[in-house]
């Protein structure tokens, strides 16, 4: 039951008054926090005393309570008889007194009420009293004092038998108010007094360990007297008023508060007498420090789980960790440590007087369970973080390398100031309470920053590496193409001198730019290797694409010599050319380009491929004489040349005999219309009769030659017709008509005789009539050029011939044809 209460004390005010155990001994927990949270104790710290009263039934307990502290407690009202006023256990607040004080006015003893139960509901209330208060005042009547079987003894031996059940129990004050002062002087009252109090305290049965124990290691006892409330009331107040002063400033040093070692905070007094009371009840020892260390246990859970709740739903903390989830965060360590540090100063000051262990362990549990909670938003913090970093590195390597810095001096750079950019923002984001282990996070950026580096070296390194087999491709690969296609002796020699200038240059200017990477020995000399072998590749590429075309170019190189002499000019067989040692010489020159293409030879070894080609399909064949001293047998009876690798062979033995084999059967046509065309121009040659045939002539003609001396006219007409058969000789090329013998020339000259003779007259007559026809002066014609004449003759001639002889005017074109051959 609660009652709103107006005390004395100098003034109303209103207070508290709340009976925390009832009269069947059960205590109500929510009855003592609605006080505690009603009064305002709760935040009251270390700063506040509790006092509690015993004493006989009906001796004015819960009246002094009332007159001292300002409380209402019921009192007992002796117009009705003396009868049990408070039963159980009633608390309430001092009104006016400084520090807050807690007063409980307890159940008094030896009630007829009670009866049986009596003594042991006493022993549970005083033991309690003694364990939770700071000043335990004993009610007495100033008539017992000195008695052997006085009402105050059975109180006093109680109260000294339940401290032995206290283990490690505090000083407590003992304010022992004599009631109904007579007029004995208190002195005297006090010695005897505590005459019967040391009696008492000898006679309890102690623990071994307290057997010798003096009482003033246990109690502070202290001595008050009181006139009587009814008759001498004013004097009663008077002197409760000097009393009150005393409980003023109580727990200060000298105060009336003997010992504030095992005090409980505030925060935590309805939980500890409240367990404390269930030990007592279950009439079980009362172990206080290991209650302390319980009730601070307890308490300092309930004000971490409170401030871990309220971090959580902090407004502060909800943005800033929305912020961390969208991105990089400025100053988020900062920012956290300010709320952190919010929460656990608001825990320090409500746990701070509880056990200091305790309170350590607690605090940090709810630092440790803070930062749990929290870890989730630095982790994505330190991924951003990551992110923004590595992007970076991206960024300036790629920048730095653009403006032609080398690959290893603008890596090593952007990675110094990576770091140094991550570690500046990780302690950015530190939080200062946090022990987290970063270590893997920045292993991993490196990690992904040396893997990035390492990518971009590879990609740059390609690219110098291809750069440079583009340089040896483009430098190497037309040189050798032209080199093998010339098939001399010493297009191997030229190709190797190519290939070490070539190779050597590009060597040299690829060691220099791989400088800027930084590479170890090792690895230098691996890609110099590799483009080294690429350089190789690509003559032994280019040299087996050749190989492939060596029939062909055989055939052209047999063409070009057979058809063209030492000057490059083409040969006109005129009849005095050698064919055979032409075709010895095509042969042998296709010969050599076929024994050039037969292997690669860029180690500058000796062989003898040539010289068995040329022995086995030049000199003579299988019977040839040359070969029986230099080879056994057939040298290219087989599938690998002498002192050649198998790496190294374009062309086999046996594919060498197959291709001259075709070669052979392909160029035989050409020899022979080479012979065909020499036979023609001697036979063309050969038209004139031979010498005994003009002797002859000139022995039985010379009547005929005398005659035409002795008649100059015949002669004359011999010289014209001698002039116009020359200028017709040379006009239609005579010469040609019977280069394809006799009888074919006469019959071209006859067909195409008649035809030019009409020619001529048409013309004159043409000439003559355009003359007569003329109506103007008579003008001078330009002559007309016997060369037009001719010309035009010879057209119609060609015309009348195409009409009247199809077939002497294929001859005829094939004879022009030899002819502009020979011009």
């Amino acid at each position: 039951m609660e009652v709103p209460i107006s005390g004395g004390g100098g003034g109303e005010r209103f207070c508290h008054a709340a009976q925390v155990v009832g009269a069947d001994g059960e205590m109500d927990g929510e009855a003592m926090a609605r006080f505690a949270a009603g009064a305002g104790l709760l935040g009251r710290g270390l700063s506040y005393a509790v006092v509690s009263i015993v004493g006989p039934q009906g001796s004015g307990k819960s009246t002094l309570l009332n007159q001292l502290f300002g409380t209402s407690f019921t009192e007992m009202d002796a117009l009705k008889g003396r009868s049990q006023t408070t039963k159980g256990i009633w608390i309430a607040k001092a009104v006016g007194i400084e520090p807050f004080t807690v007063v409980m006015d307890l159940e008094g003893t030896d009630g007829r009420e009670r009866g049986e139960d009596d003594t042991a509901f006493e022993k549970q209330s005083a033991l309690f009293a003694l364990a939770v208060s700071d000043i335990v005042m004993i009610n007495l009547w100033c008539h017992d004092i000195g008695r052997e079987h006085a009402a105050n003894r059975p109180l006093l031996k109680t109260i000294f038998e339940v401290l032995m059940r206290l283990f490690s129990p505090r000083k407590t004050t003992l304010l022992l108010v004599i009631r109904d002062k007579t007029k004995t002087p208190l002195e005297y009252l006090t010695q005897a007094l505590k005459e019967d109090i040391q009696k008492i305290w000898n006679a309890v049965l102690k623990p071994e360990v307290y057997k010798e124990a003096a009482l003033s290691e246990f109690f502070n006892v202290e001595v008050t007297a009181l006139s009587s409330y009814e008759e001498k009331e004013n004097l009663f107040k008077e002197q409760v008023g000097q009393l009150r002063q005393r409980f003023i400033h109580s727990i200060a040093p000298g105060g009336l508060a003997a010992d504030r070692r095992g005090v409980i905070p505030a925060s935590g007094f309805c939980l500890s007498a409240l367990q404390i009371w269930k030990v007592i009840r279950e009439n079980k020892d009362l172990n206080l420090p290991a209650h302390k260390i319980m009730v601070a246990t307890v308490r300092c859970e309930e004000i971490a789980d409170e401030k871990l709740k309220s971090f959580i739903s902090d407004k502060g903390w909800l943005e800033l960790e929305t912020a961390a989830n969208s991105g990089l965060v400025p100053g988020f360590g900062k920012k956290l440590n300010a709320i952190l540090d919010f929460y656990l100063s608001e825990y320090d000051t409500e746990a701070m007087y509880f056990d200091e262990d305790v309170r350590t362990a607690k605090r940090q549990q709810l630092e440790s369970e803070i930062l749990k909670h929290t870890y989730d938003a630095f982790k994505k913090m330190l991924e951003h973080l990551h992110h923004v970093v590595l992007n970076k590195f991206k960024s300036d390597l790629e920048q730095s390398l653009r403006s032609g810095e080398g690959f290893a001096a603008s890596a090593r750079y952007c990675v110094q100031s990576s770091m140094a950019e991550f570690d500046a923002g990780l302690r950015d984001a530190l939080v200062k309470h946090a022990e987290w282990d970063t270590t893997k996070v920045r292993s991993k950026l490196e990690q992904h920053i040396e893997a990035h580096a390492t990518s971009v070296r590879g990609t740059k390194l390609a690219e110098l590496k291809a750069n440079y087999e583009k340089k040896l491709l483009d430098t190497l690969a037309g040189p050798v193409q032209s080199i093998l296609e010339t098939g001399e002796k010493d297009s191997w020699a030229c190709i190797r001198r190519l290939y070490r200038h070539a190779t050597e240059s590009a060597i040299l200017a690829f060691s220099a730019s791989l400088s800027e990477f930084e590479l170890d020995q090792t690895t230098i000399h691996k890609m110099v290797m590799e483009l080294r072998e690429h350089a190789r590749s690509i003559v032994e590429e280019k040299a087996r694409e050749e190989a492939g075309n060596v029939l062909m170019r055989m055939k052209e190189r047999f063409s070009t010599v057979l058809s063209r002499d030492k000057d490059s000019m083409p040969r006109t067989w005129k009849g005095n050319e050698d064919i055979r040692a032409i075709t010895r010489e095509a042969r042998l020159a296709a010969l050599r380009l076929m024994s050039v293409m037969a292997a690669v030879r860029l180690d500058d070894k000796p062989d003898k491929i040539d010289r068995a080609l040329t022995t086995a399909l030049l000199d003579g064949g299988p019977l040839s004489q040359k070969r029986s001293i230099e080879f056994t047998s057939d040298p290219l009876a087989s599938s690998t040349w002498e002192e050649v690798s198998e790496k190294n062979t374009l062309i086999t033995p046996v594919q060498c005999k197959s291709i001259w084999r075709q070669f052979n059967a392909e160029t035989e046509y050409a020899v022979a219309q080479a012979i065909s065309m020499q036979e023609a121009h001697r036979r063309s040659n050969n038209w004139l009769p031979p010498a005994w045939t003009v002797l002859l002539l000139a022995i039985l003609g010379y009547n005929e030659f005398i005659f035409l001396l002795r008649n100059p006219l015949y002669l004359l007409g011999l010289f014209v017709a001698f002039v116009v058969s020359y200028a017709a000789w040379l006009q239609y090329d005579i010469t040609a008509y019977f280069r394809h013998g006799t009888l074919s020339g006469l019959l071209t000259i006859t067909s195409g005789f008649l035809p030019t003779i009409m020619d001529i007259i048409t013309a004159v007559i043409n000439m003559s009539h355009n003359q007569k026809s003329s109506s103007h002066p008579p003008r001078h014609r330009p002559p007309l050029h016997p060369q037009s004449f001719r010309n035009q003759a010879q057209q119609q001639s060609q015309a009348q011939v195409q009409y009247q002889a199809p077939s002497s005017l294929s001859s005829s074109s094939s004879v022009g044809s030899n002819s502009d051959d020979e011009s």
